[in-house]
């Protein structure tokens, strides 16, 4: 490239969204929590790197083996079973007289049974017991090679005996998934029909806000709880019943923006000069809409895994057993005398609504046009 046309290359941002970003780093409090917040979502999007009851890479007999990635058949270490359990102490003693292992820094996972804990389930955190009480129940107690760092239950278990911080992680990462799906999917539909409803306004408009107006008026609760009842718990299951409701907070912004602008000067232009009403809508008015709809994005994903949470809570969300933070806060209702559980989930959950609130309000502040254009 020659350096005039270096010269006249445009920029990657426009002035105005490098405002924008300049306002957005001017809000410390929202900046840093958004990284705090992806540095939290990169981490337990990895989660069976950092939670797993199987090793991470297995040496034996000359040979690699990746067991986090693959179901390995017993008989590959000397065993009969169609599974490999590696925390079978025979499964443990063939690959370390035959080679090694790397394991995760947890060695468990989110339905991992923890059949050596001190005190009956749900039982305290590892670091609330001495040495000799925390490894009693091994074969060798402290002597035994498995009452090592990566088996200690850092928060405790549950009143199934499974590992909390292996939960937690789980479900940090399920929740935010769940909101983030949800979230933009419910944009996709909210914004494509916000657009439509305002542009063509008239009987369409009508219409169309009659039958938001009949469908927001709906208990949503209550309904999520009913259809839930009857349809088989899942993930997707309980992702397409939120959809059903979620997308209609974003058609009022979206519509009022396109009532707004469609009889533009600059709009007016481009149907004069045979423009299509869908090519209008994209790339002339859309991008408009946009400002506003970005910034109820993270609060709208706030609501969604309080949602979530919340059905979780009351048994009408994920199927038993799924690494659910509602579920971890039911457990501490119902063990009082293991609050351990409770303090958790409240934390994790309190922690990451938290960032997405200040996450918001600094996106507010990048896109307010006293701001933006002063």
């Amino acid at each position: 490239m020659s350096p005039e046309a270096s010269l006249t290359r445009r920029p990657r941002l426009s002035p105005l969204n490098i405002r924008r970003w300049q306002n957005f780093k001017a809000n410390k409090r929202g900046y840093w929590s958004l990284w705090i917040f992806l540095f939290l979502f990169v981490i337990t999007s990895f989660a069976e790197l950092v939670a797993n009851d199987r090793p991470l890479l297995v040496e034996y007999k000359g040979e690699f083996y990746y067991p986090v990635l693959v179901d390995y058949p017993e008989e590959v270490f000397g065993g009969f079973l169609p599974v490999t359990n590696y925390r079978d102490p025979f499964v443990q003693e063939e690959i370390e007289a035959n080679g090694w292992a790397v394991w995760p820094p947890i060695r468990y996972s989110y339905q991992t049974v923890n059949n050596e804990i001190p005190t009956p389930a749900p039982s305290a955190p590892s670091w609330m017991f001495t040495e000799e009480e925390r490894c009693q129940r091994y074969p060798l107690a402290v002597e035994d090679p498995n009452c090592n760092f990566g088996n200690m239950n850092w928060l405790g278990t549950d009143d199934q005996a499974r590992d909390v911080a292996a939960r937690l992680i789980y479900g940090f990462r399920i929740s935010v998934l769940f909101g983030l799906i949800l979230t933009g999917a419910s944009a996709v539909i909210g914004v494509a029909a916000g657009a439509v409803q305002g542009y063509f306004g008239g009987w369409v408009d009508l219409l169309f806000q009659r039958f938001i107006e009949i469908w927001s008026s709906i208990p949503v609760l209550y309904l999520l709880l009913i259809i839930a009842a009857i349809l088989p718990p899942g993930f997707w299951i309980l992702l397409g019943i939120m959809l059903l409701f979620s997308w209609v907070a974003f058609v009022g912004v979206v519509r009022a923006e396109f009532l707004r602008a469609r009889n533009f000067e600059y709009v007016t232009a481009a149907r004069s000069l045979g423009v299509g009403d869908w090519t209008i809508m994209v790339r002339h008015l859309l991008p408009n809409a946009m400002v506003a709809t970005l910034t109820f994005l993270p609060f709208i994903l706030n609501g969604s895994i309080t949602t979530l949470t919340s059905l979780d809570f009351l048994g009408f969300g994920l199927p038993p057993g799924s690494p659910s933070l509602g579920e971890l806060l039911a457990q501490g209702k119902n063990n009082l005398q293991a609050p351990w559980l409770g303090f958790s989930g409240f934390i994790v959950l309190s922690l990451m609504l938290s960032l997405l609130v200040f996450v918001g309000e600094a996106v507010r502040d990048a896109f307010d046009p006293r701001k933006s254009f002063r």
